[in-house]
C-alpha cells in the first residue's frame, strides 16, 4: 500500500497513476474521505475520553446535585465515547480497505499506455536464419516429441488442459537449468531458499496478489490457503511483521518452488505446448533495500537476467513495461522477452519489478536505522521460469535433423552432454 501521508499530501500524483494504469480515479478521492473521517473520529473519540477521565476525578470529590449533574454527563458520555468508538473503527475499516485497493505508484519514467505501449530499451543477439540453413525450423513441441522430451496429451488426459510431462531429456533439461540458475544466483551473492507452495491469506494479499490477479489465484476452500503462482509470495511473507536491521540489507534470496496460475483469460492463447500452463517450476530472485537504493537495485536484477539469457545463448531484448500492464504492486517493471523462431516474434522470458514500500507497508516489514524505523522497499526478479525456457532454447538452438544443440552452461548439468539426440520409434 502507499504511504497516507503521501495520498495527503500530493493526491494528483496519486490521482495521474491511477489514471496511467487505467485504473479508478475516483477511488483517490474516496480516500481521502474515509482518510478524514477516520482522522476526526479519532480525534473525537481521544477528546471524549480525556473528558470522561477528568469527569470521573471530579465525581470522587462532588457531593449532592453537583455530583448528581456529573453522574448524569458520566452516562451520556459512556454513550457519546461508543459510538465514537464505533465511528472511528467503521471509518479505519474503510480507509484500509480502499487502501488495498490502491495500486502501487508508478515510477514517473514509465511508459504510459497498454500492453503494446512498452518502449523497448536494448536488443542482445541475432535471429538465425533457417532458410539460409537449408531447413524450416520445428516448433517446441514438435521438437519435445521428437527427443522424447515433451508429453502433452498425457498431461492433458491425467490433469486437463494445459497440464503436460517432461520426460526423459525433458525431465533432464528442467534439472540442469534450476541447478545452473541457482548456481548463478549463489555466485551474485543471493540465499538459495526452497519455499511453500502454499500460503495464507495475509501473505497473498500482502504481496498485491489478491487484487487484480486474483482470478488467476487458486484458492483451496477447506484449507483457506492459497497456491503460490510464484515464490515471490512465501519469499515477501518471509520477514513479514519484523524489524530488520539496516546493516543486514541488501537481503537476497533465490527460491525454487512450483508455481500455479490459472491463466484467466487466455483462453484460446498458447494452446499448444508448454507456453503457457497451468503448472510449473521458477527460480525467483527477491531482494530487500532500503528505498533510496530501490531503483539501483532493480537495475542489478536486470543485469543478472540478461547474464542468464546470454549464457543460454538466446537472441532477446528488454523492454520498459507500460504502465497499464503492472501489476498493482510494482513501480516499475523490466520484462526480457526471447525471440522465439516458430512465432516470428519475442515472448516474455522474465520479468522484474521494483514494488517499492508497496508490500513492506502491507506486511508490516520495517527496517531499524539507529533509533528509526520505517518500511523497506522490496523488489522481485524471474531468473527462470522453466517451461519457457525449455521452449526458447529447443527453437533456438535446434538442427535440421531434429536434434537440439545444448548450451555450453548446462552442459555440466547434463553430464556434459553436448546435443540432445532425437529418440528411436
Amino acid at each position: 500500500m502507499i504511504d497516507l501521508r503521501l495520498l495527503r499530501e500530493d493526491p494528483d500524483r496519486v490521482r495521474a497513476s491511477q489514471r496511467a494504469r487505467g485504473e479508478d480515479v475516483a477511488l483517490v478521492d474516496s480516500l481521502l474521505s474515509a482518510d478524514e473521517r477516520r482522522r476526526s473520529s479519532g480525534v473525537r473519540f481521544d477528546e471524549l475520553r480525556a473528558e470522561q477521565k477528568g469527569l470521573g476525578k471530579l465525581i470522587g470529590k462532588a457531593t449532592g446535585d453537583e455530583k448528581a449533574q456529573l453522574l448524569k454527563r458520566a452516562e451520556q458520555l459512556k454513550t457519546d465515547v461508543r459510538a465514537a468508538d464505533t465511528e472511528r473503527d467503521a471509518a479505519d475499516t474503510e480507509t484500509q480497505e480502499l487502501l488495498q485497493r490502491l495500486g502501487n505508484l508508478v515510477h514517473p519514467d514509465v511508459p504510459v499506455g497498454g500492453e503494446e505501449d512498452f518502449v523497448t530499451l536494448e536488443t542482445h543477439g541475432t535471429h538465425r536464419d533457417f532458410a539460409a540453413e537449408g531447413f524450416e525450423p520445428k516448433d517446441h513441441l514438435e521438437l519435445g516429441q521428437l527427443l522424447g522430451a515433451i508429453d502433452v496429451e498425457r498431461g492433458a488426459k491425467v490433469s486437463g488442459s494445459r497440464f503436460y510431462f517432461l520426460t526423459g531429456v525433458g525431465a533432464l533439461l528442467e534439472l540442469a537449468l534450476v541447478n545452473a540458475a541457482i548456481a548463478q544466483a549463489t555466485a551474485a551473492g543471493f540465499t538459495p531458499m526452497l519455499t511453500p507452495a502454499l500460503v495464507r491469506p495475509q501473505s497473498m494479499a500482502g504481496t498485491g496478489f489478491l487484487g487484480q490477479a486474483a482470478q488467476d489465484v487458486y484458492h483451496l476452500d477447506k484449507d483457506d490457503l492459497y497456491l503460490v503462482g510464484t515464490s515471490e509470495v512465501p519469499l515477501a511473507a518471509y520477514h513479514m511483521d519484523e524489524i530488520l536491521d539496516a546493516e543486514r540489507l541488501p537481503l537476497r534470496y533465490a527460491g525454487f518452488s512450483p508455481c500455479f496460475r490459472r491463466e484467466a483469460g487466455s483462453h484460446g492463447k498458447d494452446t499448444r505446448g508448454i507456453f503457457r500452463v497451468h503448472q510449473f517450476d521458477k527460480v525467483e530472485m527477491f531482494s530487500y533495500v532500503l528505498p533510496e537504493d530501490s531503483q539501483a537495485e532493480h537495475q542489478r536484477l536486470l543485469e543478472w537476467e540478461k547474464q542468464w539469457l546470454t549464457s543460454l545463448e538466446l537472441p532477446f531484448r528488454v523492454i520498459d513495461v507500460a504502465s497499464a500492464d503492472l501489476g498493482a504492486s510494482a513501480a516499475r517493471k523490466y520484462d526480457c522477452e526471447a525471440w522465439i523462431p516458430t512465432q516470428g516474434k519475442y515472448r516474455e522470458l522474465t520479468s522484474t519489478s521494483d514494488c517499492t514500500e508497496f508490500q513492506s507497508r502491507r506486511l508490516s516489514i520495517r527496517v531499524r536505522e539507529g533509533k528509526k524505523v520505517r518500511p523497506l522497499a522490496t523488489l522481485n526478479g524471474t531468473l527462470c521460469a522453466v517451461p519457457r525456457t525449455i521452449v526458447a532454447i529447443l527453437e533456438n538452438h535446434q538442427q535440421a535433423d531434429g536434434s537440439v544443440r545444448v548450451p555450453e552452461v548446462l552442459r555440466p548439468y547434463l553430464g556434459g552432454r553436448e546435443v540432445l539426440e532425437p529418440v528411436a520409434k
